[in-house]
């Protein structure tokens, strides 16, 4: 049986299908910004890459949660 996935991840297949460019692309630019709150970084990828609210909540959400060991 294979695993459902769930949270952040499971937006990952429509924001590579609608953009693109694959995941690792788009955390590395949230790595590489100088933001580092949230919703600083969700409304950056929103004005300047064009994402929706719930792709780029999806990918922050996702890539700050790596960089905190949880």
């Amino acid at each position: 049986m294979t695993a459902t996935v769930k949270g952040p991840a499971s937006y990952f297949p429509s924001i590579e299908k609608k953009y693109g460019h694959p995941i690792e692309h788009w955390k590395a630019l949230i790595r590489s910004s100088p933001l580092t709150r949230h919703m600083e970084l969700v409304s950056w990828l929103k004005a300047e890459h064009g994402l929706g609210h719930g792709h780029a909540n999806a990918l922050v959400a996702h890539t700050l949660a790596e960089g905190s060991g949880t």
